[in-house]
């Protein structure tokens, strides 16, 4: 998909992006926005078991609602950190929710703004 308008027009390297979302229209609206920031949509996954396995297969950055099929994302978010893959969550849980090692980790609330899914994905 071509440029939407969302930055400068200067474009940055493409990722990979895993994004972890049950609600499927929400997956289906994150999955526009990353493609039209010149992204590559690696993975869907509704479960924390769908993330790790996509992880494996290689991603460059992860989009992670907190509240998927199988609990909370937060063992993924810590394997992402572990292996060096930034991410951001995006999601209608407070920010406070999040464990103390993971407090610093960039948040979106939901619902969310074009501008800010597309902020987390810029370097």
């Amino acid at each position: 998909m071509g440029d939407a308008g969302y930055g400068t027009g200067r474009r940055a390297l493409t990722m990979r992006v895993m994004i972890l979302e049950d609600d499927p229209l929400i997956a289906l609206d994150l999955c526009l926005i990353v493609e039209e920031a010149g992204h590559e949509v690696a993975a869907v996954c509704a479960s924390r078991r769908e993330g790790l396995a996509a992880i494996e297969r290689g991603i460059d950055f992860a989009l992670l609602d907190i509240d998927v099929l199988d609990g909370k994302s937060f063992p993924l978010a810590e394997a992402l950190r572990a292996r060096a893959i930034p991410f951001a969550f995006v999601s209608a849980s407070l920010r406070g929710e999040l464990p103390p090692s993971l407090a610093g980790a960039p948040f979106i609330a939901k619902p969310f703004a074009v501008p800010a899914i597309v902020g987390a994905l810029t370097p």
